[in-house]
């Protein structure tokens, strides 16, 4: 079962013992201010012995007093906002949910999550009405003491003051840091109350490079790399809360991580690392493309059922598609979600973040970027244009040539690794990502088609041996079979427009 989940807006401050908390009520769309309540809040957080969660900027507490006790994890997702998920108290000695930790589980992997501090609140709210009986929000004073149950970690004590919005507007938000500032007090320097208290003990995350023309050229591979696997982080608790498009999103990272590992590979120093960790996101990519296939096709005969006049559906077709591919679809998703709970996946991201958090690049990846991706992208350029003259030569006609299925996989490497170097700010580069993706989107119908007909061919066997007509499922397999054609067509006359390669004068 999923927990509660719902966003949380709020801004932190810090601020002197003495320091009084300024007037609320007159600010705007503030009608009244409730007597000011205390609560005693008591809170264990938990983390893998590394700090896997807080260097994140996520928690996950269970807290007692107030009035929302329970578990709590935080995970950020924009500046002031949290998406907070919740479960109830239950047992202290059962420990985190098992509910919250599949949404952490890409960062913990197969690392236990321990107690790393427990902080003690002494909470004074002043709660801000509208003109109704609307919540806009809630002012915090915190008095918070600190004590850190790890090695190398102490005691601390300090004030500070939060707000978090309830149902105002940013606006308020923002007239009411004015305010609070006005009355001596500081935006926070930390993200959340764990992260002050663990202070030094939290080590530093990976830097995220900012790629420029005249700046190394790996920094454009390390620059993309980073935001596939944030990607990835993302999308993976969405995987396994079934949620709509995770799966795609997520093998799309993996795919686009492992092409630009190999377009830029000569920007990489261990060779044989960057080759094993192409083969693991290959391996993840086929056990969530087997998912991602099977609700494509469900989509696609959904829509081509509907677009088909009513008397040329013989039979229960689309109750026999809703239930083979249904079926197909939740033993593949199974399949996946046991693949993220194995070791395998584990270390894969593992050696992710490792060669992000210390990349061994060679000298060549230390030249000017606008002088040595152009270089690399040709190199691709190379490989889509040898494939297409292989599929452009095969007989016309036969719709499923293997030819027209590998241009499909170079233009869409082409497609990431112009993507990839899209900060050099090169309006050919931008053309060359255009043009290939249109490559792509062709023959990636055309391959949506091939894969569709073996499954038409598959629910009509099945639905002959249960005695059903199978005029339907041959009259979409003839459409299917056109549409790959006229897929065919368009691909020979787009492809004349291809933009030349970088070295071409």
């Amino acid at each position: 079962m999923s927990p509660d989940s719902a966003v949380e807006i709020e801004r932190k401050f810090d601020v002197d013992d003495d320091a009084a908390v300024p007037v609320l009520h007159d600010l705007p769309g503030v009608g009244t201010v409730d007597q000011p309540v205390e609560h005693r809040l008591e809170a264990l957080y938990f983390d893998t012995e590394d700090f896997r969660l807080a260097s994140r900027g996520i928690t996950v507490r269970r807290r007692t007093g107030g009035e929302d006790a329970g578990w709590h994890l935080k995970i950020p997702v924009a500046p002031d906002e949290r998406q907070e998920h919740r479960e109830p108290p239950g047992r202290k000695a059962d420990g985190v949910p098992a509910s919250l930790l599949d949404l952490v589980r890409v960062h913990t992997r197969d690392r236990a999550l321990v107690p790393v501090a427990r902080l003690t609140t002494r909470r004074t709210v002043h709660r801000l009405h509208g003109t109704g009986d609307d919540v806009l929000a809630d002012v915090s004073d915190d008095r918070v003491e600190a004590e850190v149950l790890r090695p190398g970690g102490s005691g601390l004590r300090w004030r500070e003051w939060e707000i978090e919005l309830v149902d105002g507007t940013r606006d308020l938000l923002d007239a009411a840091r004015a305010r609070i500032v006005a009355a001596g007090a500081r935006p926070a320097v930390h993200g959340s109350k764990l992260e002050r208290s663990l202070g030094p003990l939290l080590p530093g995350v990976g830097r995220r490079p900012t790629p420029t023309p005249d700046g190394p050229a790996g920094d454009v591979l390390l620059a993309y790399l980073h935001e596939q696997l944030t990607v990835l982080e993302q999308q993976d608790p969405q995987v396994r809360q079934d949620a709509p498009d995770a799966v795609h999103r997520m093998r799309v990272a993996t795919r686009r991580a492992r092409s630009v590992l190999g377009t830029y590979r000569s920007l990489l120093e261990d060779a044989d690392a960057v080759r094993l960790l192409r083969e693991e996101l290959k391996w993840l990519a086929g056990v969530l493309g087997r998912a991602r296939d099977a609700e494509v096709m469900h989509a696609r005969l959904d829509q081509m059922l509907a677009g088909e006049p009513v008397e040329l559906l013989l039979g229960p077709v689309a109750r026999r598609v809703d239930l083979e591919l249904g079926g197909d679809y939740r033993k593949a998703h199974a399949r996946a979600l046991k693949a993220l709970d194995g070791r395998r996946y584990f270390r894969l991201v593992d050696a992710f973040g490792s060669l992000l958090a210390a990349p061994a690049l060679t000298a060549r990846a230390a030249e000017p970027a606008a002088r040595v991706i152009p270089d690399l992208l040709d190199h691709d350029m190379r490989r889509l244009r040898s494939a297409v003259h292989e599929a452009r030569h095969h007989p016309a006609g036969l719709g499923d040539h293997p030819a027209l299925h590998q241009a499909r996989k170079e233009a869409k490497r082409l497609r990431y690794a112009a993507e990839a170097a899209a900060p050099l700010g090169r309006k050919k580069i931008a053309r060359v990502a255009d043009a290939a993706l249109g490559i792509q989107k062709i023959l990636g119908e055309h391959q949506d088609s091939v894969v569709t007909r073996d499954m038409l061919r598959r629910l009509g066997a099945v639905a002959t041996e249960q005695g059903e007509n199978g005029f339907t499922y041959g009259r979409l397999h003839a459409l299917e079979q056109v549409a790959a054609l006229r897929a065919e067509k368009r691909f020979r006359r787009e492809w004349k427009y291809f933009p030349p390669m970088f070295g071409t004068k």
